[in-house]
């Protein structure tokens, strides 16, 4: 079945998709002014401006409309009867103009973003190269000097490394965080210099032919304080923990678990605020969630991060994260840059 198809095969009333990255995903149209209508008993439309009438006329297995640049008002006037929204995207504003038409309206949430959550083949490997190319440039960067420049100069350097590797964008910017500064989880790059003795998060990401990866990994310039290298090696053993113990039919807080007990046990639970992970696909973030609240469920063919971290105010930092492709028996990494604490100079 395609994608529309399974979308087709879920739904018990018509569907208006209106998420840009969920209009790319079921039809491969990027635009910023599209609408599907998912009608599990009639045809699939597609409704867009002129700007991508031609692309929009190649997508098989729809019905292509001609719509007004003020593409929601114009559906408001040409629908009726009940109809579903994307209540995560939809802005309140357009929900109003819908149903100021006389629209019947029901909020939806989830519906493409569950069969995006598991992905095929063919993302899996986009996926794969992505992540590889990202890796390239990164062990590329880890071989510079990084001790007396900048996060903001190294954060750039990934930038051209990462685009010498055959990266289509940034599928984020990256995160390069030393020192104190490494003690936030999305510290952004600043001027501060990098030092010797401390801790380096570095949190990066590819986008290849639409599909992101994402990669941490922190490193130490030098010979590091007891309680630095203490929190390092706590962090890799949960980590370790969560690659050899996560497997599908887990709940996303109980995959969360496996890497948060290790912590916990450890005295620095308190310091390890976030999930252990995500989804990632078209987006940097997608589902399923790996956290202590997360009852999504893991699934054969889903690509996760895991990401467990501690962070000391004052001190620094530390992340590990992998990507990684969920199978029968458990997960395979997709990525391979060591784990073991690198030294840069």
């Amino acid at each position: 079945m395609t994608r529309l198809e399974r979308l087709r095969a879920s739904l018990g009333v018509r569907l208006l998709v209106t998420d840009p990255v969920n209009v790319l995903y079921l039809a491969g149209l990027a635009s910023s002014n599209a609408a599907l209508l998912v009608d599990p008993d009639g045809p699939v439309r597609l409704y867009t401006d002129f700007r991508y009438l031609e692309a929009a006329q190649a997508v098989p297995g729809v019905e292509v409309e001609l719509a007004r640049r003020a593409l929601i008002a114009d559906l408001a006037e040409r629908l009726d009867g009940e109809l579903a929204f994307e209540a995560d995207s939809l802005a309140f504003g357009a929900v109003e103009t819908l149903r100021a038409g006389g629209l019947e309206l029901v909020a939806s949430s989830g519906s493409v973003e569950a069969l995006r959550a598991v992905k095929d083949d063919d993302e899996i490997a986009r996926i794969r190269r992505a992540s590889l190319a990202a890796e390239r440039a990164f062990e590329a960067l880890s071989a510079e000097t990084w001790i007396g420049r900048s996060e903001r100069e190294i954060a750039w350097r990934l930038r051209v490394l990462l685009h010498a590797h055959g990266v289509d964008e940034l599928a984020f910017d990256a995160v390069i965080a030393g020192g104190p500064n490494g003690a936030r989880p999305h510290a952004r790059p600043s001027d501060d210099l990098v030092g010797p003795h401390s801790l380096v998060i570095a949190d990066f990401g590819a986008r290849v032919e639409g599909y992101c990866s994402d990669c941490t990994r922190t490193l130490s310039t030098g010979e590091l304080p007891r309680e630095l290298r203490a929190i390092y090696e706590v962090c890799l053993e949960a980590q370790l923990a969560a690659v050899a113990g996560i497997a599908p039919g887990m709940t996303g807080a109980e995959a969360d678990h496996v890497a948060r007990r290790v912590i916990e046990a450890a005295g620095y639970g308190e310091q390890f605020g976030h999930g252990l992970g995500h989804g990632v696909g078209l987006m940097v973030h997608e589902l399923p969630r790996l956290s202590r609240d997360s009852t999504d469920v893991l699934e054969v063919g889903q690509v996760i991060t895991l990401e467990p971290g501690i962070y000391l105010p004052g001190l620094g930092g530390v992340r590990i994260e992998d990507l990684a492709l969920v199978v029968a028996d458990g997960v395979e990494l997709l990525t391979a840059f060591p784990k073991e604490l690198v030294a840069v100079g």
